[in-house]
This record gives C-alpha cells, structure tokens and sequence, in this order.
C-alpha cells in the first residue's frame, strides 16, 4: 500500500514538526496552564497537519484549497498562543532554540 501523498508536501512535514514540538512543550506546563492555553495551542496546532491532509485527500482542487485556507486560520491561531505564552514567560516555551 502507498503512503499517502500528503506526507510527502514540504507544508505538511514543517506542520507536523510544529505540531509536535508544541506537544513537548506542553507537556513540561503545569497542570492550570495545560488545562488552560496548553490545550487551545495543541488543537490549534494539530488542526494546521490534519487541514492539510484532509484537503489532500479530496477530490477536487477547489475541496483542497478551502481546507488549505482552514489550515491557515489554524496557522494563524496557533502563532496567536504562541505569543501569548512567550509574553506570559512559560519558561519551557521560552528555551527552546
């Protein structure tokens, strides 16, 4: 069996890594803090990977564009938690490289 296409996009891999590096970082917040932004910036983040794959597997382009442009607002969402928890000082978020 193929794998699907998806994963070969270069959009998609740069989305997973985002995805998986707000994980980890959740994961060091307390408890208040997961609860809290730690939840909203993981499904914000997960949400850009799955738009992309899912637009993918449509069947038509105009299909895969409106998921493409959902992934966007997912994008957007996340980078807008991002900055939130740098300016709050979450420490884990604040060492990454």
């Amino acid at each position: 069996m193929r794998r699907p296409d998806f994963e070969d996009l270069e959009v998609y891999q740069l989305a997973e890594k985002l995805a998986n590096e707000i994980w980890h970082i959740v994961k060091g917040w307390d408890n208040f803090t997961k609860d809290t932004l730690g939840k909203q910036i993981v499904r914000s983040a997960d949400s850009v990977c799955a738009n992309i794959a899912e637009g993918r597997g449509r069947y038509n382009n105009q299909d895969y564009r409106r998921f493409v442009k959902i992934a966007r607002g997912s994008l957007y969402e996340t980078i807008s938690w991002l900055r939130l928890a740098y300016i709050l000082h979450l420490e884990t978020w604040m060492s990454i490289p």
